[in-house]
């Protein structure tokens, strides 16, 4: 039977070791190109594991899945539609609650997700220490500690992704919720959105709505007016 082919991509924000987890994942077998119309590179490698094929796809460091910029328009996107087998967001074990604005973001995509707590040498060195477990239960994500530098949790990154993505999708990551009056506003536009065909999820695309992220309001207004007006004015309503 051939090796099946899946693929992970590398999401996290800038400085956290991210390019030296795909480094020490994919070696020398990879290759820099830059994403199809667009200026920001791409860089893509390959390996074998336990009879998989491994696509690694390392996504630009960006702080959050706004679409400020063309980076987090192209991680959003492509995380969204391309739907990768699993993501794994590389975080800083040293600077978490800074690090986990973006995964919280992930999440919200419902996303097959692994985090890889790396940095944990530089996190001790702080006196830092970090309950890998509670923070498993907290999220419902699998966290695995890494020190990429030194190839250290590497191989146990790997299998974890491929358990991920091996184990029949069991909705248990956590939910954000931002308190009532807010998530009132996030039901009445989903009610509204109910028949709303979109790529990204559709409570995603309700708080998106909320924020004023212009893609996706431009998407949505595309599909029905009423629908952005609304959410234009429960925004106020949140603001005042």
């Amino acid at each position: 039977m051939a090796p099946r082919r899946i693929t992970i991509a590398l999401a996290g924000n800038p400085n956290v070791g991210k390019s030296t987890v795909f480094n020490a994942l994919t070696g020398l077998r990879q290759h820099v190109g830059n994403w199809p119309g667009k200026t920001v590179e791409r860089a893509e490698g390959t390996l074998h594991f336990k009879g998989y094929t491994v696509d690694i796809v390392d996504l630009p460091g960006i702080y959050s899945l706004s679409t400020y910029s063309l980076e987090e328009l192209v991680s959003r996107k492509y995380i969204a539609v391309e739907r990768p087998d699993v993501v794994i967001n590389v975080v800083d074990a040293s600077v978490l609650e800074r690090n986990f604005f973006f995964t919280l973001q992930l999440m919200e995509l419902e996303t097959p997700l692994v985090i890889a707590l790396n940095q944990m040498d530089i996190a001790r060195s702080k006196g830092i220490q970090v309950n890998v477990k509670k923070l498993e239960q907290l999220l419902g994500v699998p966290v695995v500690p890494t020190v990429a530098v030194k190839g250290v949790g590497i191989t146990q990154l790997l299998e974890k992704a491929i358990e991920t993505i091996e184990k029949e999708p069991v909705k248990k990551q956590l939910q954000v919720t931002y308190g009532e009056e807010v998530e009132e506003k996030i039901g009445k536009l989903m009610e509204m959105m109910k028949n709303v065909q979109s790529v990204y999820p559709l409570r995603y695309v309700a708080i998106k709505l909320l924020e004023g992220d212009e893609e996706i309001e431009r998407e949505i207004r595309r599909i029905n007016p009423q629908i952005a007006a609304t959410a234009k004015k429960l925004a106020d309503e949140i603001e005042n």
